[in-house]
């Protein structure tokens, strides 16, 4: 049976969220545009009107992958894909991205709002894979931000942009960039034109290069070998991770932040937001490990171009990291906790019992626990038990846990709220 005060406690936590993330998805002064006809007509069939914006969440799994309402966890869908897949949030609160071998596929979650003149009308209908696919072999990293999604094919070093609120709509323009070599890459557009954009090949990866919005280059840094990863943080800055510390992109200047540790340390995997200048990053220094097993993060603050460590009680995988919507950190560790984090000082100052301890399989591609994040609501996937359990971020409280169908894997959120016009 589910607790109807609790469903209600997520709905308000992530309503209220949705308000500012109108606000804030856009990032440097861009707004985007509420969904367009093109989206609308897309769902037209099955279509219900709701009182209040209607979050959701896509959760892959070997076969497909489940959309469940955020707010009850509920299945509401279950759409069969096959391949290995991966799912990202496009950027416009309804859509989310589906990777698999060669290409994304724009997935429409059956949400969103519709701008009527001073107010929205908020409606749902059912979830469905889309027509539309942008071709990208070996697809990775997906990132929003200035009002632009950015999809970067590994396997052709190409970088394809697309209006995030049109992203559901398949007559959107796509600028297309191409590196010159493909590689295991990443690329964050921003509002003026330009991109920011890594560089290497198939071998290696060397750092940041900053492209005007005609593509010539207006600077670069090649002191970041293995980078890898991307975080936007408050008044602008960027961060790359490499295998001696992070590049932080301020404007049109690189600069290159070392680690605090001499010799091989990672940092490849960041949770950032724009509403903290402090990034979460992850800290390996093993390079010889097959598998190494961390209980360090990093704190990297772009106010003053430093990366300062903190130690924690228990070792977490890549998928540990998450920020919750005013900054907060969080890391699930392998002993089952989740553990919120003052920005500030690296303080643990709460944490939660999620899951039970858990060992970290040497297979990337292996589901293992999860966090994810949604406006003031986290969410731990736990593929042993085969449950998604919803915590409030801000009074650290577990209010809802839910057992779901298959053994999930990635996860990916939207509001389902009102976006703001150009």
């Amino acid at each position: 049976m589910i607790d109807k005060r609790d469903a209600m406690r997520i709905e308000h936590k992530i309503s209220v969220v949705a308000a500012a993330l109108v606000l804030t998805a856009c990032g440097s002064g861009t707004q985007q545009s509420a969904p367009s006809s093109a989206n609308d007509e897309t769902a037209a069939t099955g279509t219900v009107e709701q009182r209040r914006p209607t979050p959701r969440l896509a959760v892959t799994y070997d076969g497909g992958v489940m959309i469940l309402d955020a707010t009850t966890l509920e299945q509401v869908a279950d759409l069969p894909a096959s391949g290995y897949l991966r799912v990202k949030a496009a950027g416009d609160n309804r859509h989310v991205m589906l990777a698999d071998g060669d290409g994304f596929t724009v997935l429409d979650t059956g949400t969103w709002a519709r701008g009527h003149g001073d107010h929205a009308h908020f409606q749902t209908a059912p979830p469905k894979l889309t027509d539309i696919r942008i071709s990208a072999p070996e697809p990775g990293h997906v990132v929003t931000h200035d009002g632009t999604t950015a999809l970067f094919s590994d396997g052709a070093g190409t970088v394809t942009s697309i209006p995030s609120h049109r992203i559901g709509d398949p007559e959107a323009p796509q600028a297309v960039f191409t590196a010159p070599h493909p590689h295991h890459g990443v690329a964050v557009p921003r509002a003026d034109g330009s991109l920011l954009i890594t560089t290497g090949d198939e071998t290696v990866r060397t750092g940041v290069q900053i492209l005007d919005a005609q593509r010539r280059q207006i600077a670069d840094n090649t002191d970041c070998p293995g980078v890898h990863g991307e975080g936007a943080a408050a008044g602008g800055a960027v961060v790359f991770g490499c295998e001696n510390g992070v590049l932080v992109v301020h404007g049109d200047r690189i600069a290159k932040v070392s680690a605090p540790t001499p010799g091989y340390a990672r940092i490849g995997n960041l949770a950032a937001t724009e509403a903290h200048p402090v990034v979460l990053g992850d800290y390996k220094v093993d390079k010889a490990a097959t598998l190494e097993r961390p209980t360090r993060v990093s704190f990297i603050d772009t106010r003053t171009d430093s990366v300062r460590l903190v130690e924690l009680p228990a070792s977490y995988s890549f998928r540990s990291l998450a920020r919750g919507q005013v900054g907060e950190m969080l890391v699930l560790g392998t002993d089952g906790r989740l553990r919120f984090l003052d920005p500030d000082t690296g303080a643990v100052i709460g944490e939660v019992a999620v899951t039970q301890p858990w060992v970290e399989s040497t297979a990337w591609q292996d589901p293992r626990p999860a966090v994810t994040a949604l406006g003031s609501v986290a969410y731990v996937t736990d593929p042993a038990t085969r449950t998604v359990t919803a915590i409030d971020i801000p009074t650290r409280e577990v209010v809802k846990k839910a057992t779901v169908a298959q053994v999930p894997d990635e996860t990916a959120g939207v509001t389902g709220a009102r976006m703001a016009h150009q």
